[in-house]
């Protein structure tokens, strides 16, 4: 923590948030923690009701039931004003006849911070987020991913008690999304602030969350850190929402699946008896074997990987993850014998 961090990250609570819009329940009994200091993805498709729940979080909604409180105070009913809250939205609001300075500052003077004061603390968000040279330029000569940063930066400069973004990456170039995700995660961990992060992309949550909270209609799937949520999904789905993986058909004993005539750990919450395992591709082995059931159909280069496609004996295609430097002794139309890695797996009722 630096001389920069608000230190004043505090617990948020949203305690059985529902919130209906005429027929549409778009909260369903949402119950949501984040620690002070946190960094916590809600990740899900759109309608899920993710960004209906950030916005009851800041002030801009109200739930149709339910509480919400930050530091343990109450603020179900306290305007949006009055919530100490920092927002960076998809689009960067910045006003366009203000330097990008003044830009940052402008909350500080709505506080009644002094000129000197607030340049200063202006000054020292920009140089946070790697502006500090264009303190004078407008918005206009500054990149997306600049113009995001400002956002940031200005978002940041009232130091509030919880950040909160709203697809903040989703309107840039891939690239440019990649470094800027890096940057959001340093700079929070650097300033401390308990922040709610919003986002379609699951591989944006899963690189820079503490937890990740998987939605679905308007409920928590799953809120657990990313390896756990990726490794080990509770429920069908986040296991099929979550990466990439194979349905495989299944039998549980005892809480042991049988898959591909190999026996794996069931993970708890797995569906008894028949059902399909959710397998992830990098859990599949793929050895030649004339007699091995299984036949390569495609292979896929994809730099240090590869993703390597079989079809069963009954059709049922399986989907592999192998380094390139393994995958390129295959090619389609290979015998080849599938093996499953002794990892725990899902399994989902059919």
């Amino acid at each position: 923590m630096t001389d920069l961090a608000t230190e004043r990250g505090l617990a948020v609570e949203l305690s059985d948030l529902t919130r209906v819009y005429g027929a549409v329940r778009a909260l369903d009994g949402l119950t949501l923690h984040l620690e002070p200091g946190e960094l916590v993805c809600l990740l899900g498709p759109s309608g899920c009701g993710k960004t209906t729940a950030l916005r009851i979080l800041a002030g801009l909604d109200q739930p149709t039931s339910g509480t919400v409180s930050v530091g343990g105070r109450d603020l179900t009913r306290v305007p949006a004003n009055k919530r100490d809250m920092g927002m960076v939205f998809q689009a960067y609001s910045l006003f366009p006849h203000m330097t990008v300075i003044d830009n940052v500052a402008f909350g500080l003077k709505l506080r009644g911070r002094d000129g000197a004061s607030r340049r200063k603390r202006a000054g020292d968000m920009l140089d946070l987020v790697g502006l500090g040279q264009h303190a004078d330029r407008y918005a206009h000569q500054l990149s997306g991913g600049q113009q995001q940063r400002v956002a940031l930066a200005r978002a940041l400069a009232v130091e509030p008690s919880v950040l909160l973004l709203d697809e903040p990456l989703s309107a840039l170039d891939a690239k440019v999304r990649v470094q800027l995700r890096d940057e959001i995660r340093r700079v929070q961990l650097e300033v401390g602030t308990t922040t709610l992060f919003v986002t379609h992309d699951q591989e944006e949550a899963l690189a820079v969350a503490d937890r990740v909270g998987v939605m679905n209609a308007g409920r928590l799937e799953q809120l657990a850190p990313p390896a756990e949520l990726y490794s080990a999904p509770a429920t069908k789905f986040v296991g099929e929402f979550v990466g990439l993986s194979n349905r495989l058909p299944a039998t549980v004993t005892a809480g042991v699946a049988s898959v591909l005539g190999q026996e794996v750990p069931a993970l708890d919450g797995s569906a008894t008896g028949s059902g399909s395992a959710l397998v992830r591709p990098e859990a599949i082995s793929v050895v030649a074997d004339p007699s091995g059931g299984a036949t390569v159909t495609t292979v896929q280069f994809l730099g240090p990987l590869s993703r390597v496609t079989c079809q069963l004996a009954d059709g049922t295609d399986v989907v592999a993850q192998l380094a390139s430097t393994d995958a390129v002794r295959l090619t389609p139309g290979d015998a080849v014998r599938l093996e499953v890695a002794p990892s725990p797996v899902l399994v989902v009722a059919d």
